[in-house]
């Protein structure tokens, strides 16, 4: 579909559903050139049926942060965003739910569950702009994954569209609800292949009274690992934080004439920012301190800082979140992945030692490692010795011979489809393509996203 076909009638029937505001025409190389945005959930059935009969293809567009590239049109889509569907429909206190509608920005959420004196634990650097619909259909995690759990553990209910325009509509309240399939989760992850998410529970907790942030040196990978154990076996289950940098990353962020200081001294093998949230600030406090000082004690950590303020918590997160910096260096790749904490020291050896070969390699790892996530940027600071093919073969080979995941919290999307069979067993595939096919059998929901058409029709 080009701006030029606009007289179509299915545009015809899309704007007398919608009306002139609903939908939007222009030309995009990335983004479809009609994007339909629709105000209710009636709204969305209504062009989903249109679309369904018409055998047109539809992406669903969220706050496009992935780095999957799941939201890109692959050949004549429409796109479909719900950024006018943005209500927070209720926050229930007594139940500690929040209903919203998909489009609502992550960050608009947590300060409206704040307000409460409530608590949205999702968290990541893309908070101000991501939707939680996407941030539903990729089954996001981020920062507080090691205390509260992917996007999958905050939902409680759904309302999803089907292909063909039905509504279902499953917006459950109850932590316990044991009555058959768990129906939502067929759609979280599934990256808007299988339904429109359009409204959603949110599981909220009580609002954290204390927050106690350090960032830390540690000399060895068995320190690092141990000091994980260490800090989450002694903070009385509020460890919500425990995000590595390697030398790398922090020395690179914290250079002369960057943005930001370094807290520490450059030269630790890992540095690391930890973060709990409690109840009880004084007691708190005494306890975050005294479980740092014995850490050191017991050899875990060589250097540490500890925050007083907002001010000095947000400089310290600043550095962990300052990934763009790391553009400056010359064409990269930024990837996510997970490996067990058992494999993760020989799984990043191995990718060291595979940039060996490239002319003057960019190699940086960071991540979650409390939840296995790690995050790496690969290039070369020459241009000319780029070389996307053999960057991703050698990435996600080694995931694959470590026994890790190709994606950790950006889904598959177009970016690893065709890495996708280095973490799924064809048994897994081939249910998957058989849920496809059977909840969209004319593949007109985000299609070539998690797998190709031509792989459908096959499988």
């Amino acid at each position: 579909m080009t701006v030029s076909e606009g007289d179509s009638e299915l545009l015809q029937q899309l704007r007398a559903v919608l009306g002139e505001a609903g939908l939007r025409i222009q030309p995009d190389d990335v983004i479809p050139d009609v994007v339909m945005r629709p105000q209710t959930t009636e709204q969305v059935s209504a062009i989903l049926r249109l679309c369904s009969s018409a055998g047109q293809p539809v992406v669903p567009l969220g706050g496009k942060t992935g780095l999957a590239n799941g939201h890109i049109q692959t050949g004549g889509e429409f796109g479909l965003s719900l950024e006018r569907m943005n209500a927070i429909e209720e926050i229930d206190v007594s139940n500690r739910t929040m209903t919203v509608q998909a489009g609502c920005i992550l960050q608009v959420a947590v300060e409206a569950a704040e307000e409460q004196e409530l608590l949205l634990p999702l968290d990541f650097g893309a908070r101000g702009s991501a939707t939680l619909g996407g941030i539903a259909a990729t089954n996001a995690g981020g920062n507080r994954v090691i205390r509260y759990g992917m996007a999958r553990e905050v939902i409680l209910g759904l309302e999803v569209v089907l292909a063909d325009g039905t509504v279902i509509t499953s917006m459950n309240k109850m932590l316990k609800n044991n009555t058959g399939y768990d129906i939502k989760q067929w759609f979280i992850g599934a990256e808007g292949t299988l339904g429109v998410i359009t409204r959603m529970v949110l599981r909220l907790r009580p609002n954290p009274r204390s927050e106690n942030t350090a960032l830390l040196a540690v000399d060895s990978f068995a320190a690092l690992t141990g000091l994980l154990r260490w800090l989450d076996a002694r903070t009385a289950g509020t460890l919500s934080g425990f995000e590595v940098m390697w030398p790398e990353f922090y020395e690179y962020v914290t250079r002369e004439g960057s943005l930001h200081k370094p807290p520490l001294p450059h030269g630790s093998a890992y540095y690391v920012l930890v973060e709990t949230l409690g109840s009880e600030p004084e007691a708190d406090a005494e306890r975050f301190e005294t479980v740092l000082g014995q850490a050191m004690e017991e050899g875990l950590v060589s250097d540490a800082v500890l925050t007083h303020s907002q001010s000095e918590r947000n400089a310290l997160w600043e550095i962990r979140d300052d990934v763009l910096e790391f553009f400056k260096l010359g064409p990269i790749i930024p990837f996510d992945v997970s490996v067990t904490l058992d494999r993760m020291e020989g799984f990043v050896d191995d990718i060291r030692s595979g940039m060996d070969a490239v002319k003057d390699p960019v190699c940086i790892v960071f991540g979650h490692l409390g939840d296995t996530n790690l995050h790496l940027i690969l290039g070369s600071e020459d241009a000319g010795a780029f070389d996307y093919e053999a960057l991703s073969t050698l990435l996600y080979e080694t995931v694959q011979r470590h026994q890790g995941s190709v994606s950790a919290e950006h889904g598959i999307g177009i970016s690893k489809r065709e890495q996708l069979c280095r973490s799924r067993s064809s048994a897994e595939l081939q249910l998957m393509m058989a849920m496809k096919k059977t909840l969209d059998p004319k593949n007109i929901l985000n299609p070539n996203k998690i797998f190709a058409a031509d792989a459908l029709e096959a499988g």
